[in-house]
């Protein structure tokens, strides 16, 4: 598996505030799949996807992504794993105000060894003409392929997006998981999703539901309905 949790746990707080969120969690996604993490509010996934992405502390079990194991993975090395696998994307966009879109993704374009073509990027999210506007002059989903384009330059092995569509608009959140679906065929980038839209389980190959800390159902889609096809967003 390309990415692979075993016996994960995670827990806050400590005497009466004290509460356990994840409860011996095992997950295997392959490389390339778009996967939806789904489950209700309170079940684990963000809390799992940040453990993925190295952002929380494990308690016990293990964290396995491309092949590195990240549980006990501190500092600079920590660091250099976020680096040089993961780009992130969260439902608040966390945009440099003061930077053009174009300088906004040079800020992680500079982090990677081989970053994506800028051109390319620009144009696969439709900013080549919005490249030196400020946050401020874009719309909400223009924030958000910003943010995406962000994430990507780095060519990262491992895209992980927490509500990436939850301060969009129906349109908007149609759009921008159209963009998903293409970068994972042009680039291959393997995607987990954290959403509570019951519709984007549809056009993705995996889904996995949490409940209360640990995993409901853990299934694979025969077939895919295309994001442009999608309903109820």
């Amino acid at each position: 598996m390309y990415i692979e949790t075993r016996g994960l746990t995670k827990s806050y707080g400590e005497g009466g505030s004290y509460v356990q969120v994840l409860k011996g969690v095992n997950i295997g996604v392959n490389k390339g799949e778009m996967c939806v993490i789904q489950g209700t509010s309170g079940s684990g996934k963000s809390t799992l996807l940040n453990c993925i992405g190295g952002l929380d502390e494990v308690d016990s079990g293990t964290v396995n992504v491309a092949g590195i194991g990240i549980e006990k993975m501190k500092g600079e090395k920590l660091a250099g794993y976020r680096r040089d696998n993961l780009g992130f994307i969260f439902q608040f966009y966390n945009l440099v105000p003061n930077l053009t879109v174009r300088e906004n993704i040079q800020v992680c374009e500079y982090l990677s060894s081989d970053p994506l073509k800028m051109d390319e990027l620009l144009a696969v999210l439709g900013l080549t003409e919005h490249k030196n506007k400020f946050p401020s002059q874009l719309s909400g989903g223009q924030q958000q392929r910003c943010a995406i384009a962000r994430a990507l330059i780095k060519n990262p092995k491992v895209l992980l997006c927490d509500e990436p569509t939850g301060a969009l608009d129906s349109k908007t959140s149609r759009d921008i998981l159209i963009l998903l679906e293409k970068i994972n065929k042009q680039y291959g980038t393997t995607m987990l999703i954290v959403t509570h839209n019951n519709s984007i389980k549809n056009m993705v190959d995996h889904v996995i539901y949490l409940k209360d800390g640990e995993v409901s159902k853990d299934y694979y889609n025969k077939v895919k309905t295309p994001a442009s096809e999608l309903e109820e967003l």
